[in-house]
């Protein structure tokens, strides 16, 4: 069976949360697993880990993370690193091992300094909002077709930073993603408390103002539960620009059709960063990657994102025999 189907089939579509124009669509996990891996948060907070420049010069695309753990650590795509010199994003999901030490790819959110905060990153408690985000995951898959290198658009970043500082009416001397969340914060916060993680999510489907917007599936719930808060801020990044629109969540089919979208989509696979590899998802509307080790997928992402006219797909698509555990004809 098909990886990504795999992983689909389970989980189980729950009823929605909705808080204003944010919806969630919970996926319970139909069997539990301990995850195996810190979280970046953790590592960090308990001094299991560090983030570095990777010379004294820096490199905007490069960062040096080191594992001082004695198990592996997940680095998660879009999560926020503050300090240095400069904040970053991460461009996409990694599973560190044990006492390793890699470059991993980043892009960054913060294009008014090149100087000296810190010597160490800390967490932002943040993600790279989600529409962001969608266009990243394009621009990533592009480059490891063209170059086999984890990149970004650098400059589209930047110009999408600015256009929230802008939209959100956040001044930011740095343009500074870190400051449009602190400077929204009051607003997002009600979004994060509204929507709690429940027993036995392991993931959810996201739509803002009644549009399926985008997907994170983990291995375990307890990974999810960690991580929900970040993942709803960044939702809720953009949900807060439109918040006199209709809150009318989207119809549960549009949903299942995102879901089966995802196993349709192209695929290609790739040698991951750290351990195991990368699995990546297109077509005209979606982007995905899923991170892979030890015979699993670890963490599933996927976005509603267009594809650029004049761009041809990828790939062989996944014809998956059934739609998230449940039938479908075909």
């Amino acid at each position: 069976m098909p990886m990504i189907a795999t992983a689909l089939s389970r989980v189980r579509l729950d009823a929605p949360r909705q808080f204003g124009n944010l919806t969630l669509f919970p996926l319970v996990a139909l069997q539990d697993r301990a995850p195996g891996y810190l979280l970046l948060d953790d590592a960090l907070g308990r001094g299991l880990a560090r983030v570095t420049e990777v010379s004294d010069r820096g490199s905007v695309p490069e960062l040096l993370f080191l594992n001082e753990a004695g198990e592996d650590v997940l680095l998660v795509d879009g999560e926020e690193l503050v300090g240095a010199k400069q904040n970053r994003i991460l461009n996409t999901s990694i599973l560190v091992g044990a006492g390793q030490t890699i470059a991993v790819p980043v892009s960054c959110v913060e294009q008014g300094r090149w100087a000296w905060k810190s010597r160490h990153f800390s967490s932002g408690g943040a993600s790279l909002f989600a529409r962001a985000r969608a266009k990243k995951m394009r621009r990533v898959s592009e480059s490891l077709r063209s170059t086999g290198s984890y990149e970004s658009h650098q400059g589209e970043i930047w110009d999408d930073v600015q256009h929230k500082l802008s939209a959100l009416h956040v001044h930011s001397g740095t343009a500074s993603m870190d400051d449009a969340y602190r400077g929204r914060a009051a607003d997002i916060d009600k979004y994060v408390e509204a929507l709690q993680p429940a027993a036995g999510e392991t993931g959810a489907v996201f739509a803002v103002d009644g549009a399926v917007a985008g997907l994170d599936l983990f291995d375990s719930t307890a990974a999810f539960r960690a991580l929900m808060q970040k993942l709803v801020r960044s939702y809720a990044m953009d949900a807060i620009e439109t918040p006199g629109k209709e809150p009318q969540p989207p119809l549960d089919e549009a949903v299942r059709q995102f879901l089966d979208d995802m196993m349709t989509a192209a695929l290609q696979r790739f040698p991951g960063i750290g351990k195991g590899e990368q699995l990546r998802l297109e077509s005209a509307s979606l982007a995905g990657s899923a991170l892979v080790a030890d015979g699993r997928i670890v963490h599933l992402c996927a976005f509603r994102s267009e594809r650029p006219s004049g761009e041809d797909g990828v790939g062989d698509p996944e014809v998956p025999p059934f739609l998230h555990g449940r039938q479908q004809d075909r």
